[in-house]
C-alpha cells in the first residue's frame, strides 16, 4: 500500500509533531492508524493514510450511509431522523448569513444530493460535486440531479458564487492547500464558505480518546479544532467570522464510539454522553461534537 507520510505538519510546515494514539478502522478495514498532533500549531491529522489511487475502498461498503442511504439498524434510522432535521436549518442557515432569496451556490461532496435538492426547491441556482460514481447515481435517481465529478472544481469559473458548502467534507480532502485555493477563487467578494466538521476538541472527544467515531480513520485524513480552522482560514486569506454547534452530532457519535468500546448498554450510554455534551456546548462553541464555520474572503 502506498500511504502518505507527513514529516512536517501540513498547516504549519513545523517538522515537531508527536503520535497522540491509534485509532482502529472499525468501519471497513480492522486496520489501525496513527493520529498525530504539531507542536507547534497544534493541527492533528492521520498519519500514513491511503494515496488517493488507494483510499476508495475504504469507502466501499452498503453500510456507509452517506453514499448508500442505508437505514438498517438504530443508528442509521437516527442518521436519517437528524438529517431531516438539519437539512430545514441547513437551507434556513443559508437564507440567513446571505439575506438572498434565489443566489447561486456550490455543493461540494454533495452524498447523494439530499442538501442540493433542498436548496434548489428553497429557489437557489445549485451546482453540486460528488466524487463517489455511485452516490451521483442515487443523486440522480432521487432528485433527478446531475452531480458532477471532483475534477469539476477546476473548471468552476472565478468569483461565480454566493455560497459554498462543505458538510462533513472537509475532513476528507487530500489536497487541502489546493481545495482552499479554488474555495477562493470561486466566491465572489462578499461570498461565504459554509464548513462543518467534527470536532476534535469536543466534550465526546476528549471522553472518548482513540474510541471517538469521528476519528474515522484513514477516512478523516485531519481532525479540527476551532483554532486551527482558524488558522487555516488565515493562511488561505479567510477570516472566520462565525460558529454554529451540531449537537445532534455528538448523540450519533457517543453511540458509535460506544459500539466500538465494546460497552453494554452501547445505545443508552452514548445517548447519556450525547446529552452531557449537548449541555456543555450551550456555553461553550468549542465543546459540540461537531461545529458549522462561516468564512469570509479577507479584503
Amino acid at each position: 500500500m502506498n500511504r502518505i507520510i507527513h514529516k512536517e505538519c501540513p498547516l504549519c510546515n513545523s517538522t515537531s509533531t508527536k503520535k497522540r494514539f491509534a485509532c482502529k478502522d472499525h468501519f471497513a478495514s480492522g486496520e489501525t492508524f496513527d493520529i498525530y498532533e504539531c507542536n507547534g500549531c497544534g493541527f492533528v491529522f492521520t498519519q500514513g493514510v491511503p494515496d488517493e489511487a488507494e483510499i476508495g475502498r475504504y469507502y466501499e461498503s452498503p453500510d456507509y450511509v452517506s453514499h448508500s442511504n442505508t437505514d438498517k439498524g438504530m443508528l442509521n434510522k437516527l442518521f436519517h431522523l437528524v438529517r431531516s432535521i438539519m437539512l430545514r436549518r441547513k437551507v434556513s442557515l443559508v437564507k440567513k448569513l446571505t439575506l438572498l432569496r434565489n443566489g447561486k451556490l456550490l455543493d461540494y461532496g454533495a452524498g447523494t444530493g439530499y442538501f442540493a435538492d433542498s436548496m434548489q426547491r428553497a429557489g437557489w441556482r445549485v451546482t453540486a460535486i460528488e466524487k463517489s460514481s455511485a452516490a451521483r447515481e442515487q443523486a440522480k435517481e432521487l432528485f433527478g440531479i446531475e452531480l458532477l465529478p471532483e475534477e469539476a472544481l477546476a473548471a468552476q469559473p472565478d468569483g461565480k458564487y454566493n455560497v459554498v458548502t462543505l458538510w462533513h467534507v472537509m475532513e476528507h480532502i487530500q489536497q487541502l492547500d489546493n481545495f482552499w485555493q479554488h474555495l477562493y477563487r470561486i466566491l465572489d467578494d462578499s461570498g461565504i464558505a459554509i464548513v462543518a466538521v467534527p470536532n476534535c476538541a469536543s466534550y465526546d472527544a476528549e471522553f472518548y480518546g482513540e474510541h471517538w467515531a469521528a476519528y474515522d480513520t484513514p477516512r478523516h485524513l485531519w481532525h479540527f479544532t476551532s483554532s486551527t480552522m482558524a488558522k487555516i482560514a488565515d493562511k488561505h486569506n479567510f477570516i472566520l467570522e462565525r460558529r454554529y454547534p451540531m449537537p445532534f452530532d455528538g448523540f450519533y457519535i457517543s453511540m458509535l464510539s460506544e459500539r466500538y468500546k465494546g460497552r453494554k448498554l452501547a445505545t443508552l450510554r452514548g445517548l447519556w454522553n450525547g446529552f452531557l455534551g449537548w449541555i456543555a456546548s450551550f456555553d461553550k462553541c468549542g465543546a459540540s461534537s461537531s461545529i458549522i464555520y462561516v468564512f469570509r474572503k479577507r479584503r
